[in-house]
């Protein structure tokens, strides 16, 4: 048995690799647990995920996921970070003491393609040998100890969505047994061979490398076929003299630099393959191709995805109704408390109208974005996403992007922030920078609050055809707007400032497989702290804030009605209302505009601030403020300061308009510069605002409005 010191001095730091769609992640999950904290790279968006892995004797070592990558040559930043951190002197992690290789059973061949440059490189690793289930399904039966010869690296069969393996692969990882390295196994053509070891050679000699690191150099040397790359190398004049020497003769000899190690590479796999697995050819047409018939088909691909997500949103919003009444309640009945207990005053004020109200009209909603997440994990756990990316991509490549571009906008319905980092998967860099423009135009869970606020207080509660909600076709109608809105937008970039030829959209459709509900459920745990976090920090620094401006300076024997109005916050809606009176709005609206440049959802506690709103009423703060809207007339000319075509105007106002500070911080932090976050704040701001205003003028003669 080893010591926990022996433990603790050989192991520090475990990384997690493996293809993308070869259970990484729940794997990951499965062997820390809740115990992970969830941050960035420095400089960068990609998201760095580290979690504590326990041993049975009470040690602990830091297990890091690293973002997936099909080899140690990079088509995107997240495998670039990937490459960089595996091939050492990373500046974002230290080289792992130990790796474990994620390879999916089902697709043996691809994934062992990344293991065979592992052990060139000789890093210590262990290959977990995931998804069993799914080969076995499949018809495929690996034999572990087989596999674990032909390659020489340690092999650990495992299911990670059951947990099947997950005890003998920490029991692995604690005994860290060592296998002698082998030299390198796969053979190239006799040319290249006596090419690439004279160039081995010669660089553990002049450059002194050792001999892992010299074959990767050589290999990667001798593929390329950019001039540009040994111009500006570092290595002696002699070296690049004998690399340029080498590329002529093989290219004299018409062999192919790039692809013969390639395939030489593979040859070498497929013979592993052939000794450690066996398939057993099944009659008919697999499970996973026949449901694919269905699922990705011209017709019936568009009806079942926009089916799905009706029943996702649909679902969010009727299961997420009482859990917010309870939080609703629950923020409610603590405001009755203070109120009792604390003495009139100033400080009562400050905690109950300010902090309480602005963090309880944001928390309530905490339900709905849980509910999304849900569903999100769920459809991209069992492989749906590939194939909702993939039916997507005919639509996509009409305004210039390709199916790639489909998830980080369906991951914005969620939140910009974290659908602008899912970009980090597209290849082409205006791609990616176009995809990052847009993905705010689509409506958030933030825009949430603000939409259902409206719809409830002034569109009628009727049924259409019979069976629909009028309510919900308003709703579903913002949707598809703001996803029309960023389609066209795409389209005008890819074709104006972002132009180029269109891009090759090739994604490797995972098969269906059971979702791991505990993995779904650790998102969702990670995704409500972090938000839970800016609720208890940001938002509420902003409603403190918020209720001192709306608040002072104190006028002496004032209505409330006329204290809002020589308040900082009055006056400053005051201001700016001869810019918005064309939209419809007054400076009440004013204030709430100005408020929720920050955050979108700010606007509904600010409204509740301006219309003082208390919230002890027995209805709830977003009853009472709906019946406050309603009822709201404006002293000066007599007429409802809010009407039917005024929910309208702010509900196109909020769909079109950028309203998120963090979203421009993001833009910037992966932009690298703040062109691309003025340029995006600029055109959603127009957009917002002359849509707003065509809206509002066609209401008028419509006579919505009146």
């Amino acid at each position: 048995m080893i010591s926990a010191v022996e433990i603790q001095s050989r192991i520090r730091q475990i990384a997690i690799i493996g293809n993308p769609n070869s259970g990484k992640t729940t794997l990951f999950n499965a062997l820390t647990g809740l115990r992970q904290k969830v941050g960035n790279y420095p400089g960068v968006t990609v998201e760095k995920k580290e979690g504590q892995l326990c041993f049975h004797d009470g040690t602990e070592a830091v297990l890091v996921d690293l973002p997936g990558t099909y080899s140690f040559t990079p088509s995107s930043p997240d495998e670039q970070i990937a490459t960089d951190i595996l091939l050492g002197g990373s500046r974002y992690s230290n080289m792992p003491d130990l790796l474990i290789c994620t390879v999916d059973a089902s697709n043996l061949e691809r994934n062992l393609y990344l293991v065979s440059q592992i052990i060139d490189r000789q890093i210590p690793a262990i290959v977990a040998l995931n998804m069993m289930d799914v080969a076995e399904e499949s018809g495929i039966r690996i034999d572990p100890m087989v596999l674990e010869e032909e390659l020489g690296v340690q092999v650990i069969p495992t299911i990670g969505t059951t947990g099947m393996g997950i005890k003998e692969l920490k029991q692995a990882i604690a005994d860290n047994r060592h296998i002698p390295w082998r030299i390198r196994s796969w053979q190239l053509p006799a040319i290249v061979e006596e090419e690439l070891d004279e160039l081995v050679n010669l660089l553990e000699q002049r450059v002194d490398f050792d001999r892992p690191s010299a074959l990767l150099e050589a290999v990667q040397l001798l593929s390329t076929n950019n001039g540009h790359t040994l111009h500006h190398s570092p290595l002696p004049p002699d070296v690049l003299d004998h690399v340029r020497k080498d590329r002529e003769r093989l290219d004299f000899m018409e062999i192919d630099r790039q692809s013969v190690f390639v395939e030489s590479r593979y040859r070498w796999i497929k013979q592993v393959c052939r000794a450690a697995s066996k398939t057993t050819v099944r009659s008919g047409i697999p499970l996973n191709d026949r449901i694919d018939r269905l699922m990705v088909h011209r017709i019936w691909g568009y009806v079942i995805f926009l089916g799905m997500m009706g029943i996702v949103f649909q679902s969010v919003f009727t299961w997420a109704a009482l859990p917010m009444e309870w939080i609703g309640a629950g923020f409610d009945e603590v405001g009755t408390v203070i109120t009792t207990l604390m003495p009139p005053g100033e400080l009562r004020e400050l905690i109950v109208n300010g902090g309480l109200a602005g963090v309880s009209a944001v928390v309530t909603f905490l339900p709905q974005i849980l509910f999304l997440f849900f569903f999100l994990g769920l459809l991209e756990d069992t492989g749906y996403m590939s194939r909702a990316a993939f039916i997507m991509d005919r639509l996509m490549s009409k305004v210039g992007l390709h199916g790639k571009s489909f998830v980080p906008l369906l991951s914005s319905f969620a939140c910009a922030i974290p659908g602008i980092m899912a970009t980090r998967t597209i290849e082409n860099p205006r791609d990616r920078l176009v995809t990052m423009l847009v993905a705010p135009l689509m409506s958030c869970s933030a825009r949430l609050p603000v939409y259902t606020l409206l719809i409830a207080a002034f569109v009628p509660s009727t049924m259409v055809l019979g069976f629909l909600s009028l309510s919900g076709l308003v709703l579903l109608v913002l949707y598809l707007l703001g996803m029309a809105a960023a389609l066209t937008m795409a389209w005008l970039f890819k074709n104006t400032l972002l132009k180029g030829p269109p891009s090759i959209f090739i994604m490797e459709l995972p098969p269906y497989r059971r979702p791991s509900l505990r993995s779904i459920c650790l998102q969702m745990w990670e995704r409500s702290k972090i938000f839970l976090r800016e609720a208890g920090t940001f938002i509420l620094g902003v409603s403190i804030v918020l209720w001192f401006l709306a608040s002072h300076p104190r006028v002496e024997g004032a209505s409330p009605a006329e204290q809002l109005k020589h308040s900082f916050a009055g006056q400053a809606g005051r201001l700016i209302e001869p810019v918005i009176k064309p939209l419809g709005f007054d400076w009440k609206i004013g204030i709430g505009l100005i408020a929720s440049v920050l955050q979108r959802e700010v606007f509904v506690s600010t409204m509740g601030t301006v219309y003082n709103i208390q919230d002890s009423n027995d209805d709830g703060v977003s009853l009472s403020l709906k019946e406050h809207l309603q009822q709201d007339i404006d002293p000066e000319s007599g007429e409802p300061s809010f009407t039917l075509l005024t929910a309208l105007c702010l509900m196109v106002y909020y769909m079109l308009a950028m309203q998120c500070l963090s979203t421009v911080a993001i833009m910037h932090r992966e932009t690298n510069g703040w062109k691309w976050p003025l340029i995006q704040i600029a055109y959603m701001t127009l957009l917002a605002y002359g849509a707003t205003f065509l809206v509002y003028r066609a209401g008028l003669l419509l006579g919505i409005g009146a």
